[in-house]
């Protein structure tokens, strides 16, 4: 065999076989997609609403513009006295 036609004969496998690698992997990527909408569409996951946890509220409205007030006001000290 020459040289030139053994590397045609080993450009051709290479391609063969990287483009069924390719097809296979676009083939597997499209298959999981599927059933991935599939098994969504048919079994949906079940909607738990969230209970609320005892003991624990929100904070009043009053109470969140008071620490506003406080971090507003921290943050315009800090950068009075660290200019630069």
């Amino acid at each position: 065999m020459q040289d030139t036609q053994l590397f045609q004969e080993g450009i051709s496998l290479m391609g063969l076989g990287m483009g069924f690698v390719f097809v296979f992997l676009t083939l597997l990527v499209a298959i999981t997609t599927l059933m991935s909408k599939a098994i969504g569409r048919f079994f949906p996951e079940p909607v738990t609403p969230e209970a609320p946890i005892p003991g624990q509220t929100g904070a009043p409205a009053s109470q969140e513009d008071d620490v506003m007030v406080a971090i507003t006001a921290a943050v315009h000290r800090y950068r009075r006295r660290h200019r630069r």
